[in-house]
């Protein structure tokens, strides 16, 4: 066999070995690029469900319900050629399309929750904010244009207003209830501290007013309740000022 021979089956040697590496590299590439679209995609399934079964039914709309689904169902007819085998997929985008084919009239069953604790406001904040950030990549991803993206972001806005209005009137009602005017005061003093510093507080004058009459109610009635001697040592004394401590009700973790 001759030197030059010897020379070309080597180098020809080397070439496939090193198209082999180049090919290997550029499937593995692919692999891992739709792998990566797989759990993106199934992320954001998971995300918009859990968004439309999570929401409490007093702020859950059928055109709410009919967003969340029509995008989970765009995102979930994607995964589906990645992911064949995925019967429980298949199954979801077929529920969805059935529900989407109802429109307007698809079926709404959250149930209402009543908010009286800090860690239901800030479960039911979290959602808004990832409803939120939902819609802002529907819109980059060209499955909601920019008006109706808009719109569904004021709407959060206003939701989330409505949410915290919720909150301080529930926690007011209840303190009356247990016979503390003073921390029904805060509370409704504290709801109407959030309206107002809304940049379009015009837009909550029906519960503006009622805050203020509960707020006014609240206000007499702790004005003929005995006030306790802050420098005793009274239970309900060190609770006030524990209240009063806390930063604003831990309006940092609330707001």
């Amino acid at each position: 066999m001759s030197p030059v021979l010897i020379t070309g089956l080597v180098v020809a040697g080397l070439f496939i070995l090193i198209a082999i590496g180049v090919i290997n590299q550029i499937v593995e590439k692919n692999s891992l690029e739709k792998a990566r679209i797989r759990a993106e995609l199934s992320d954001r399934m998971r995300r918009c469900a859990n968004l439309s079964e999570g929401f409490p039914g007093q702020m859950m709309t059928p055109e709410l319900k009919l967003l969340l689904s029509r995008l989970e169902l765009a995102l979930g007819e994607q995964l589906l050629p990645l992911d064949k085998k995925n019967s429980t997929v298949e199954s979801r985008v077929v529920a969805l399309r059935s529900a989407v084919a109802k429109g307007e009239a698809i079926p709404v069953e959250n149930a209402p929750v009543k908010v009286v604790t800090e860690a239901q406001a800030k479960e039911i904040r979290l959602l808004l904010e990832d409803l939120h950030a939902l819609i802002v990549w529907a819109n980059k991803q060209n499955q909601l244009d920019a008006t109706a993206a808009k719109r569904w972001v004021r709407q959060i806005q206003q939701m989330m207003v409505m949410l915290h209005v919720e909150y301080f009137s529930n926690v007011g009602q209840l303190a009356l209830q247990q016979g503390s005017a003073h921390k029904a005061r805060l509370a409704f003093e504290r709801g109407l501290q959030y309206i107002r510093k809304q940049a379009n507080p015009a837009e909550y004058q029906a519960q503006l007013a009622k805050l203020e009459a509960s707020y006014t109610h609240a206000n007499k009635l702790e004005q003929t309740q005995q006030q306790p001697q802050l420098d005793e040592p009274s239970e309900l004394a060190e609770g006030l000022k524990s209240l009063e401590s806390e930063d604003d009700w831990k309006k940092n973790n609330i707001y």
